[in-house]
């Protein structure tokens, strides 16, 4: 079962933000994120056994590809519930929120 929470905005002006834990989404995240860290767990590995060059860099774009795969699926999340939760319960916050979103998707693209 989801628990929510709902917390006031801060003094930056970021929306009120609702924490929605779901369950599936935390075990789905936490798959990619153990894969990614085996993943880099092996390209320190083949950094000390002098690998070829094109091999571990092969691995690290596989692991800002599983990287990016998370952000994605934390944003659809967001939008999905957080996102839309403060729309409804906060309507006045559009603008902040819409704000919020154009920064977190010029860090993580």
């Amino acid at each position: 079962m989801a628990k929510k929470t709902r917390h006031k905005g801060d003094e930056a002006g970021r929306p009120a933000k609702t924490l929605h834990v779901d369950a599936e989404h935390k075990a789905a995240v936490g798959r990619r994120l153990r894969r990614i860290e085996g993943q880099v767990r092996g390209i320190e590995q083949m950094i000390e056994e002098d690998r070829y060059c094109v091999d571990i860099l092969t691995q690290i774009a596989a692991v800002h590809s599983g990287l990016r795969a998370v952000a994605k699926e934390t944003l659809r999340h967001h939008l999905r519930h957080c996102v839309r939760d403060a729309m409804a319960n906060d309507p006045g916050s559009l603008e902040r929120t819409i704000e919020e979103l154009l920064e977190v998707y010029h860090r993580v693209r």
